[in-house]
């Protein structure tokens, strides 16, 4: 039989982490009429993009896709691609007569709006829209990008459905052809984005605060939605515990992280109890799968597991990671988003 822990601590922290969180239902909804995803259209729904590999043009609708499907590389697992494209491009079903799209980009779930940027130039992603959702474990985030325009404030409630702004191509790299909807969902890194930026970066201009996109850690909201329709219980803390795990870092404890404080969820073991580390694991894409007490002494960021590979580790990892099979270490780059993460800095 096994024993109840015997501090109150001890206690609640265990509670934390086999609590099964009392959750509202995620009813998420498409940001568009586009519902192709649903119909089996794949190539009807996601808005592809000019590639020219081993010589040859093509236009994939799978590098519309969230994760890893652009820059294609040949290695010897096979076909893989090396840049990470962290949302889903939905193209529109409406134009107007001069090719403009007119597609109501529309509130995936109840929320906040966080933040809006109506300066086209000032971000990669355009004009775009952040809306903040707590379900019952913490704030997620849903983001609109490459609007031509904006119809909500920040600090205002949005419903299901409720119309953000509309479908357009400001951004980079964009033009009417092309035209979508970037939508990612994700988790927050930190609130300490802009001290990060400054001390770590070394770059004083942010437009965008805590909502800057790379502050935000995406999931794949397609895969997610998919299986909403069969599982309409299902939260994104059980929809996360089906990524696997591509790498765990030991970092040095210094108290509390942040992510734990945010997301409790993430929480490996008993967090109470004292240990000279703590133990992150991430997705290939950096994604935060769990936080668990380390029993490593370290002074540094160490890589203490890394899935096995026979080509670099920097294709799979948004090259935070080089090295290759069960070897591997933290880029400069990797270093700097550990960094961001823990608020070790």
């Amino acid at each position: 039989m096994s024993r109840l822990p015997s501090s109150l601590p001890a206690l609640l922290a265990l509670l934390v982490s086999h609590a099964s969180f009392a959750a509202e239902p995620l009813n998420l909804s498409l940001p568009t009429d586009n519902d192709a995803l649903l119909k089996g259209s794949p190539e009807e729904f996601y808005m592809y993009t000019h590639r020219n590999f081993e010589g040859k043009s093509s236009k994939p609708w799978q590098a519309g896709q969230y994760g890893f499907v652009r820059n294609m590389r040949r290695v010897p697992e096979g076909l893989i691609g090396t840049r990470f494209h962290e949302g889903v491009d939905i193209l529109p079903v409406k134009r107007d007569s001069s090719g403009k799209p007119r597609d109501e980009i529309r509130a995936i779930a109840t929320g906040v709006v966080a933040h809006t940027n109506s300066k086209a130039g000032s971000s990669n992603y355009g004009k775009y829209v952040v809306v903040e959702h707590n379900w019952g474990y913490g704030p997620i985030f849903s983001l609109y990008a490459h609007l031509s325009e904006i119809d909500v404030q920040t600090g205002q409630r949005v419903l299901t459905g409720f119309k953000l702004g509309r479908m357009g191509y400001t951004g980079a790299g964009l033009n009417r052809e092309r035209a979508h909807v970037h939508l990612e969902l994700g988790l927050l890194l930190s609130l300490r984005f802009d001290e990060w930026r400054k001390d770590v970066l070394g770059a004083t201009k942010n437009e965008h605060g805590i909502h800057n996109g790379l502050n935000l850690s995406g999931l794949d909201f397609a895969t997610l939605y998919r299986k909403l329709q069969k599982n309409p219980d299902l939260t994104i803390p059980a929809f996360l515990k089906s990524i696997p795990v591509y790498y765990k870092v030991t970092v040095p404890r210094r108290g509390p992280l942040g992510l734990t404080q945010r997301y409790p969820w993430l929480r490996i073991g008993d967090h109470s109890r004292p240990s000279p580390s703590w133990e992150l694991s991430f997705s290939a894409s950096g994604l935060p799968l769990g936080i668990a007490p380390g029993h490593r002494n370290v002074s540094t960021p160490l890589v203490t597991f890394v899935r096995t590979t026979q080509s670099r580790h920097e294709y799979y990892t948004v090259s935070r990671l080089s090295g290759t099979g069960r070897r591997a270490t933290l880029t400069n780059s990797g270093k700097r988003y550990i960094k961001l993460v823990t608020g070790d800095f």
